[in-house]
């Protein structure tokens, strides 16, 4: 076992700090450049919609076809499933909800025309929710590969159970759109 590295005070702050080695230094170097490669990236691709979308629907493709292949994984898909239900709400909502803004300083969206235009903002912005389904993709594959996430159930029951939950959360997500007036899709620009 080895002693832990002796620690070091620095005369600024007062705080210790422990010793770093130049092989860890390397190492931390190493990992900041990759991250901010990866990040210089994902930066590039914000414009890109509709790319970004092809490419994740590749991934969405590969995961079920995988699925289809091995017939397992239920679990998994599940999980998944949950997962984008929980993404597509947020992408769906407004970032300030209207039903809470009511109660607190009157409504928040135009309700007349006469009334001040204020542009939709959703609490999920779309490239948070590409990256986070496709995210969830790629760590669905992975778990593909493990046969401890290859739990053997009857998918009919999870099946219907997603379907249901995702129609019954839809139908109030849709019927809040419809109280509160706001559409959360933009199609170009709206002519009057």
């Amino acid at each position: 076992m080895e002693p832990a590295a002796p620690a070091v005070i620095d005369a600024g702050t007062g705080i210790a700090t422990e010793e770093v080695s130049p092989a860890e230094t390397a190492i931390l170097q190493l990992k900041q450049a990759i991250w901010q490669q990866y990040q210089h990236v994902l930066d590039k691709t914000t414009p890109h919609v509709l790319p970004r979308w092809i490419g994740f629907s590749v991934v969405a493709f590969i995961y079920i076809l995988r699925v289809y292949l091995l017939e397992g994984f239920y679990i998994v898909t599940y999980g998944l499933g949950i997962y984008i239900l929980n993404l597509l709400i947020g992408f769906l909502s407004p970032q300030v909800d209207p039903a809470i803004a009511d109660a607190a300083d009157g409504p928040t969206l135009p309700i007349r025309a006469s009334d001040e235009f204020r542009p939709f903002v959703r609490r999920l912005p779309e490239f948070k929710f590409w990256y986070s389904i496709t995210v969830a993709f790629c760590i669905a594959i992975v778990m593909t590969f493990s046969s401890a996430f290859d739990i053997p159930v009857f998918w009919p029951i999870l099946l219907f159970y997603w379907v249901v939950l995702f129609s019954l959360t839809m139908r109030r997500q849709i019927s809040h759109m419809i109280k509160y007036r706001y559409v959360p899709f933009n199609f170009g620009k709206q002519v009057i």
